[in-house]
């Protein structure tokens, strides 16, 4: 992992600006608006404190929040996701992937979609990612801390559906056991939750087999600053950083 921000090269770019629309002419260029996002995703800094080596904040903002909203952040995630898995040998789409929440602390001034995960003692959201078996983020949904795992599910399955035409085997430790496993069997034929989790004694942290994946999702955001906890105002932002940090990972790796 690097421990400071390289602007985006040319292969960076190549990996992903087919999913942009690069064909009309701009002032600034696409690839400049990309390289700021990944600034601030890496460095942690406020909108406002983008440096001025970049467009204006608010030009970016903008297309930050657009692209969240049209599709085209999603879109933006799955093409290096694809890439990187042609470059290990395995399909395009995955069929097995793993599903796992972690709670975070959120910013002194975030009050909105917030809560108490009384297990973990976290006042904050959760972040609530599926994963293939290479770690790489499909989807994401951000939540109030709150809220039981089993009952969000599906909103971060939803989006897959359509897609995701290999989908065969979903993994989940025990919280996904009623509620998610009920809802998969009623709407995702030829779909199967498999629960594992960590041997009961056990006391310190333990891997399962293939769903160690996404604790390592998870612990490869402490290198970004804007993901050290929930800054963000809205879950949708939060949602899209989680995104942008899985393709600025996947990017740096075609050098």
């Amino acid at each position: 992992m690097q421990s400071h921000y390289r602007r985006l090269t040319d292969s960076h770019w190549e990996a992903i600006k087919d999913t942009l629309p690069t064909q009309r002419k701009r002032i600034h260029s696409l690839r400049v608006i990309v390289d700021a996002i990944f600034w601030c995703l890496r460095i942690g800094n406020q909108w406002r404190n983008l440096p001025e080596t970049f467009p204006k904040w608010q030009l970016v903002y903008y297309y930050f929040r657009k692209w969240q909203r049209d599709g085209t952040l999603q879109r933006l995630n799955w093409s290096p996701n694809k890439l990187e898995r042609k470059r290990v040998d395995k399909q395009p789409t995955p069929s097995q992937f793993c599903i796992d929440s972690q709670s975070i602390k959120v910013a002194p001034f975030v009050a909105e979609d917030t809560g108490v995960d009384g297990n973990k003692k976290v006042n904050g959201r959760k972040r609530h990612v599926i994963t293939d078996t290479l770690g790489l983020v499909w989807g994401v949904v951000v939540h109030a801390a709150n809220k039981a795992d089993g009952a969000v599910a599906q909103r971060v399955v939803e989006p897959l559906l359509g897609y995701m035409d290999h989908m065969k085997k979903i993994l989940a430790d025990a919280a996904y056991e009623k509620v998610f496993m009920e809802w998969v069997e009623e709407n995702l034929f030829g779909v199967e939750v498999e629960i594992s989790s960590r041997p009961p004694e056990a006391t310190e942290f333990v891997p399962v087999r293939w769903r160690w994946v996404s604790e390592r999702a998870f612990g490869l955001f402490n290198f970004f600053r804007r993901l050290d906890k929930d800054h963000e105002k809205t879950t949708q932002s939060a949602e899209a950083w989680v995104l942008w940090q899985n393709c600025q990972l996947i990017i740096n790796r075609f050098d």
